[in-house]
């Protein structure tokens, strides 16, 4: 039997299994409270508690003192209903409620995704989480001020680590570091979440997802996080590359596809070598898009990619596919000056 929790002021609900904390579920079932450890640690997830019964869990006890527990507030981190609850809390409801932290982190794992493509897994400080929304991307603060920018390729409801796709830039700043010289236990700092690049969950429209290399790995978070979140809005993702090996994660979509019903993937290659023996679409990655559906009035794409694969989408899909200028949304990747951010 689960437990039926309300939130106000916004009056809404979602339930907890008995044993479960109120914030994982809450972020679950795609309500956003504020949280930052995740352990008991910090206070961040505070609210009270309006009626109903808790078991407060363990916590600091700088996190939440006993005069606060005796007014009725609880961590919700650690918090785990004992019946069903009316409970006081601030929701992020849009970027601008997310925190932008800075924190250090350790490089937990680098594997080799392409010839030119490196996962770098980013592990916090144990008593630290980054709250963030899928789709969007942190900093690397670099010593000598400079910073390069990586989105987030998971979820945010596995934000145990965070995991960025880095495509090497030769003669660049910092990727060639990542490839030649870093490690893991290596420690790095980052600034972040910043973006609006998300998905509007709101809306029930069908889904275009265009993905360009790694821009790939914001449009990873989305589709995992609507895949946790259960959402049956149909989605389609075109992923294109030049070549094979440009589709570093391939098998991961396709398992998608195999996997969910409401979910379709196209590989388009734009330079296939001969050894790809490639028998799939060819051409640009959005063109592909606009053979399929001539006709995009009633959808949303999401865009990611080169600034000018960007463009000629945005454009065309608007222009000759009846795509509301409005229902656009794009993170261009961008390689910038060293004083600007990198995509």
């Amino acid at each position: 039997m689960s437990y039926r929790i309300t939130i106000e002021p916004s009056r809404h609900q979602f339930e907890v299994e008995p044993g479960n904390t109120l914030l994982r579920a809450a972020l679950a079932s795609g309500i956003h409270l504020p949280y930052g450890c995740r352990n008991g640690a910090c206070g961040a997830c505070k609210g009270r508690v309006v009626s109903g019964q808790v078991d407060r869990g363990l916590h600091a006890e700088g996190a939440l003192t006993d005069d606060e527990a005796a007014r009725g507030y609880a961590l919700f981190c650690c918090a785990r209903p004992l019946s069903d609850l009316v409970i006081e809390a601030r929701e992020a409801r849009a970027v601008r409620d997310l925190p932008v932290r800075t924190l250090p982190c350790r490089v937990q794992k680098m594997a080799r995704l392409a010839p030119d493509v490196m996962l770098l897994q980013l592990r916090l400080p144990a008593s630290e989480r980054l709250q963030f929304l899928a789709g969007q991307y942190i900093d690397i603060l670099l010593k000598d001020g400079r910073r390069r920018s990586f989105s987030i390729a998971n979820a945010p409801h596995a934000d145990e680590a965070l995991e960025l796709h880095v495509r090497l830039v030769p003669g660049g700043h910092f990727t060639p570091r990542v490839f030649d010289t870093m490690k893991e236990r290596d420690i790095l700092r980052l600034e972040g979440p910043h973006g609006d690049f998300f998905l509007r969950e709101e809306n029930p429209q069908p889904v275009i997802l265009l993905a360009g290399g790694t821009g790939f790995a914001p449009l990873k978070a989305l589709v995992e996080h609507a895949f946790q979140q259960k959402s049956d809005r149909p989605m389609t993702l075109y992923w294109g590359a030049r070549d094979r090996s440009g589709l570093y994660l391939n098998a991961l979509a396709e398992g998608w596809a195999a996997s969910h019903t409401e979910f379709r993937y196209v590989p388009v290659l734009s330079e296939p070598a001969a050894a790809d023996a490639w028998s799939g679409r060819r051409g640009l990655v959005h063109r592909a898009v606009m053979e399929d559906f001539p006709d995009l009035s009633g959808h949303q794409v999401y865009a990611c990619g080169a600034p000018a694969m960007i463009e000629a989408a945005r454009s065309d899909l608007i222009t000759r596919c009846g795509l509301n200028e409005e229902a656009f949304f794009a993170d261009a990747f961008s390689f910038a000056a060293d004083s600007l951010p990198v995509g």
